[in-house]
């Protein structure tokens, strides 16, 4: 699936601060960048508070460099009664805009939560 990509949900810049041993981008820092941008879009679903339950898929498709402009697309995949999937790809701009790469997409999924963070019922409409 590819997702319409008019209206990242995130765009930032890494800095030398997030990058690994190997000159690249740290994994974890695009993993926290797309956890942020889901959850976004899974609390406006929910119309409340949500938590990360699981990541069914993350692929990291190509490495992200230091000077990339990050964009971060999400949207629900589905919802089923207390939870939803969140599909979420990553693009890097890069070559001060002449090149755009798919660099990494995953689904993570979301529960919603009560006042006493415990799963409820999310509207199916």
């Amino acid at each position: 699936m590819t997702l319409d990509h008019k209206n990242p949900v995130l765009r930032v810049v890494p800095g030398p601060s997030d990058i690994n041993a190997n000159g690249h981008i740290f994994g974890g820092w695009i993993l926290s960048q797309m956890d942020i941008a889901a959850g976004i879009i899974a609390s406006r679903r929910a119309g409340g508070s949500v938590a990360t339950i699981a990541i069914d898929k993350m692929e990291f498709i190509q490495p992200i460099h230091l000077r990339d402009l990050i964009s971060v697309y999400a949207e629900v995949e589905r919802v089923g009664r207390t939870s939803m999937a969140i599909r979420i790809e990553v693009i890097a701009t890069r070559d001060r805009g002449a090149t755009h790469l798919k660099v990494t997409e995953g689904l993570f999924t979301f529960v919603a939560l009560d006042e006493q963070h415990r799963p409820r019922p999310v509207d199916p409409a």
